[in-house]
C-alpha cells in the first residue's frame, strides 16, 4: 500500500471491532492516527498500542460522544476524520440520542477544522428495513429503511442509526462538509480487541451450546478487513461520494451452521431450525457494485466465518479442541475455503 506518512486523522471509538481495523491499517499506511476512546488508560485498549507504528504515530484522545468539546480537541488539526463510534443496542434511551448526537457533534467538529473528508460508519440497518420492499427488489444505496417499521417492531439500533445516517447527510450539506458513509452488513472476522463484540457474539453463540436451534432468516456477511479497507478507500478516492453498501454474501442460518459444523464438528454446533412450520426464508438482493468499482475485493463469507472461530479460539473465548478433534475437523476440511 502507497504510504500517506504526515496525513493526520481521528477514528472515533477507536477500541472497537471496525475501528481497531481501521487504526492497525491507517498506521500501516503511514498515517498518524488520532483515537477516541473513553479512556485511553483503560486496559481494553492496550491492543492498540501493541499496533505496529502505534508507538510512533498513535495518540489515544479521552472523548466522549455527547462531550463537543472533547472531539473538537481531537479533530482539530487532522486532515480527515472516521465517524465509526455508536453505541449498539436495542435500548431506545442508549441507543438514538448518543448516535444522532454524537454524529451532530462529529460533523459540527469537522466544518469547523476544516477537514478535507468526513467517514461516516452507518449500518445496513438504515437501508434494507422496509416491509414494503418488493421480495425481488435489489439493495441498492437507493433504499431507506423505514422508521414507523423500526419503532413498531421496537428495532431501536436500526431506527438510531437510521436518524442518525440521515442526520449526518443534513449537517453536512448545511455545514458544507464532504461526507461519504458505508453501510457494512454482519461484521466477522478476527478479533483484534480482547472482548467479544456484537456482531462475532452473533456466531459464538452456535459453537459454545447456547443455541440448541438455529432461526429461519437470513443474514447478509462481510469481512472485517474488508471493512476498514473499504473506509480507506472512500476516504483517499476524490471521487467517492454518497453511500456505499459493504456486504460480501447472504447465507440463511442454517448455510451459517452448515458451513461451521464442515470446519468445526468437534463444536455442539445446532442443525435444528426453531421455525420449520414456514418455508425457508431467501435471502435479499443487494449490489456491492459501488465499492468493487473503486477496486475492493471482498473476502468469501466461508473464510471470514473460519477465521472468525479461529480467532475466537486464540483469543480464549472457546475452548481449543483436542488433538483427536483436530484430526477430525482436518479431515472434514480438506480444502477450507
Amino acid at each position: 500500500m502507497p504510504s500517506e506518512s504526515g496525513k493526520v486523522v481521528c477514528v472515533t471509538g477507536a477500541g472497537g471491532f471496525i475501528a481497531s481495523w481501521l487504526v492497525k491499517l491507517l498506521l500501516e499506511k503511514g498515517y498518524t492516527v488520532r483515537g477516541t476512546v473513553r479512556n485511553p488508560d483503560d486496559p481494553k485498549n492496550n491492543h492498540l498500542r501493541e499496533l505496529e507504528g502505534a508507538k510512533e504515530r498513535l495518540t489515544l484522545c479521552r472523548a466522549d460522544l455527547l462531550d463537543y468539546q472533547s472531539l473538537r480537541e481531537a479533530i482539530y488539526g487532522c486532515d480527515g476524520v472516521f465517524h465509526t463510534a455508536s453505541p449498539v443496542t436495542d435500548d431506545p434511551e442508549q441507543m438514538v440520542e448518543p448516535a444522532v448526537i454524537g454524529t451532530k457533534n462529529v460533523v459540527t467538529a469537522a466544518a469547523e477544522a476544516k477537514l478535507q473528508r468526513v467517514v461516516f460508519t452507518s449500518s445496513i440497518g438504515t437501508v434494507y428495513m422496509d416491509p414494503n420492499r418488493a421480495p425481488d427488489k435489489v439493495v441498492d444505496e437507493t433504499c431507506w429503511s423505514d422508521l414507523d417499521f423500526c419503532k413498531n417492531t421496537k428495532n431501536w439500533y436500526c431506527y438510531g442509526k437510521t436518524i442518525a445516517e440521515q442526520t449526518a447527510w443534513e449537517m453536512s450539506k448545511e455545514k458544507g462538509v464532504d461526507l461519504v458513509v458505508i453501510n457494512p452488513v454482519l461484521v466477522l472476522g478476527p478479533l483484534l480487541q480482547p472482548t467479544v463484540n456484537a456482531s462475532v457474539l452473533h456466531i459464538l453463540k452456535y459453537l459454545t451450546g447456547s443455541a440448541k436451534t438455529y432461526a429461519n432468516s437470513v443474514q447478509a456477511y462481510v469481512h472485517v478487513k474488508d471493512v476498514a479497507l473499504a473506509h480507506i478507500l472512500l476516504y483517499e478516492t476524490p471521487s467517492a461520494s454518497g453511500r456505499y453498501i459493504c456486504a460480501e454474501r447472504v447465507l440463511h442460518r442454517g448455510d451459517v451452521v452448515e458451513i461451521l459444523a464442515k470446519f468445526f464438528p468437534e463444536y455442539p454446533i445446532p442443525s435444528k431450525c426453531s421455525d420449520e412450520t414456514r418455508p425457508r426464508a431467501k435471502p435479499y438482493k443487494f449490489t456491492n457494485q459501488k465499492l468493487k468499482d473503486l477496486g475492493l475485493k471482498f473476502t468469501p463469507v466461508k473464510q471470514c466465518l473460519y477465521e472468525t472461530v479461529k480467532s475466537l479460539q486464540e483469543k480464549g473465548h472457546l475452548p481449543v479442541p483436542t488433538q483427536n478433534d483436530e484430526c477430525i475437523r482436518i479431515k472434514s476440511a480438506p480444502n477450507r475455503y
